[in-house]
């Protein structure tokens, strides 16, 4: 038998206390694995594939006060502006069913689709919605759950906006996470409501470049109207959104440093009790020639196996609920974001080698080092 079987074996030597701290520690490395996956989703990976050219520009006072309508040609005169396409929040039922089962977005179909490339829809099927002024286009997730079809009613009446609208729906699209809205033309409720204001743009700018440059000239532009605004890129405004829950990333470092503290206590105490109840066992394979270093590094080894089973079972499940809450229906509208990544993967996977070997390094020490003869005659 080798030392690494040797190890292994003794791994599961109390299968009860064994499983119940892979267990733990299983749950431990869950909610690290969750946290640092909100943390790289809402603070550095990229939302879309060009996300860095969007700019989002509203009222300065608050989201909830609206833009006049005329401001988007203003906007569009500005050098570096490629696309100005107007995003409304309509409050509005469809079917009776509650105002947030999905999302109701007006729009304009001349330009929205320019702004996210990474939506998948037939060419014929966005010629339709852009020909169509009551025409409607669904996330496939959406249309699915609700068996639409292509030219499907669509029948939305308006909470705010006292507008009935009789949509038809014109396209459905595939996108790389599950989108729960429907987009339609926004004019449609302008015309029947007499309404001329728009909730926020998004900017489509040239280049990357050029976003710091729109932003401040959009906001110098209408610094002195009635209504100013409040240019930014799509990032900070998404990050500004997320600020609304409280101090997320305070939250995230707060579980995540819990976690690791918890981790340790569990392996460690864990590992304390096992060590203590082999001390004649330790003892006696100094007596055949095992070396204190040898016996150290078995000790340590049998919890880092310990560890990365929990890893793997924690990895596991962290992925099964990351899945869930990404295509779940009242998660949020960050949610679908959620993913995890190789690199978070790579992190996780020392802090679990590391809180293994962290939690063993002392009882093992000790362990290896006492008195043969004291240890032949321990009882515990």
């Amino acid at each position: 038998m080798t030392l690494a079987q040797f190890a292994a074996r003794n791994v599961l030597r109390n299968r009860r206390r064994s499983m119940l701290t892979i267990a733990s520690l299983a749950f431990s490395f869950l909610l690290l694995t969750l946290m640092m996956t909100i943390w790289r989703t809402f603070y550095i990976d990229p939302w879309s594939s060009i996300s860095a050219e969007h700019i989002v520009c509203r009222h300065r006072v608050s989201l909830a006060v609206p833009l006049p309508a005329y401001y988007r040609a203003k906007i569009r005169t500005i050098p570096g502006v490629r696309d100005v396409i107007p995003l409304n929040l309509f409050d509005a039922d469809y079917k009776g069913t509650t105002p947030d089962d999905f999302s109701k977005i007006g729009t304009d179909p001349n330009e929205y689709l320019n702004a996210y490339p990474e939506y998948q829809i037939a060419l014929e099927q966005v010629a339709a919605w852009k020909k169509d002024p009551v025409g409607a286009i669904a996330g496939s997730e959406l249309a699915q759950e609700h068996h639409w079809k292509l030219g499907d009613r669509l029948m939305i009446e308006g909470g705010q906006l006292p507008v009935r609208l009789a949509l038809t729906l014109r396209g459905v699209f595939k996108s790389p996470f599950p989108v729960r809205a429907i987009y339609f033309n926004w004019a449609s409720v302008q015309n029947a409501a007499n309404y001329h204001n728009d909730q926020l743009y998004l900017i489509q700018a040239d280049s990357p470049h050029s976003v710091s440059q729109i932003s401040r000239a959009v906001d110098s532009m209408f610094h002195n109207s009635p209504q100013p605004t409040r240019t930014e890129a799509e990032r900070a405004f998404d990050i500004d959104m997320i600020s609304m829950f409280g101090n997320v990333k305070a939250f995230i470092l707060s579980i995540s440093l819990a976690v690791l503290f918890t981790s340790l206590l569990v392996s460690g105490n864990t590992l304390a009790m096992s060590i203590r109840e082999r001390t004649r066992e330790v003892a006696m394979l100094r007596s055949l020639g095992f070396t204190p270093q040898i016996l150290q590094i078995l000790l340590v080894a049998e919890t880092v196996m310990i560890a990365a089973l929990s890893w793997i079972f924690g990895t596991l499940a962290a992925y099964g609920l990351v899945y869930g809450l990404a295509h779940s229906r009242t998660a949020g509208a960050f949610a679908v974001l959620l993913k995890i990544p190789a690199t978070t993967l790579a992190v996780s996977l020392p802090v679990a080698g590391l809180v293994g070997m962290a939690s063993a390094v002392i009882p093992a020490h000790r362990a290896s080092h006492v008195n043969i003869v004291q240890g032949l005659r321990y009882v515990g």
